[in-house]
């Protein structure tokens, strides 16, 4: 799901949904000393481990929030950009209304060239995805369990 994402030019990603940190913690383990990973995660015991086990890493901001308020926390951090958004975020569970605002808030902070990485289990978000983001690239993951769909999107 990380293998496009070339983490040595990055200076902001942004995680929607990290749930248990599997993807947070590769990412950390590659993500550039001057770096910063903001978080999103709205479920409170998710949030709170995140807290504990990323509480001495100042590249990690854990934000017990939903993910459509991305610009919100960018702007507190003075920020106007990321480079790339990685999310894990069940798409299938939400409202239209609700996909198409964290699509559009993503799209909109994402850099020129930037990464959208989506991690599914169905094709079901395919066409939201092709309404906000230019390219749309599917792959296949059979050795997860259950198999994955991960989306790779280019601004």
């Amino acid at each position: 799901m990380l293998e496009n994402i070339d983490f040595n030019e990055c200076k902001v990603i942004v995680e929607l949904g990290p749930g248990t940190g599997v993807f947070t913690r590769m990412m950390i383990s590659k993500l550039p000393k001057d770096a910063l990973l903001f978080v999103f995660e709205l479920h409170d015991a998710f949030y709170n481990n995140l807290k504990k086990e990323f509480a001495n890493d100042e590249r990690v901001i854990i934000i017990n929030d939903s993910a459509e308020n991305i610009g919100k926390y960018l702007k507190e951090n003075k920020l106007s950009e990321v480079d790339v958004v990685v999310s894990s975020l069940p798409l299938t569970n939400f409202n239209k209304r609700l996909v198409m605002e964290i699509l559009r808030q993503s799209h909109q902070y994402l850099k020129q060239s930037g990464l959208y990485i989506q991690f599914q289990y169905s094709l079901n978000a395919q066409k939201a995805l092709k309404r906000v983001f230019k390219q749309v690239r599917i792959s296949f993951t059979p050795r997860n369990i259950p198999p994955a769909f991960v989306y790779t999107c280019i601004k």
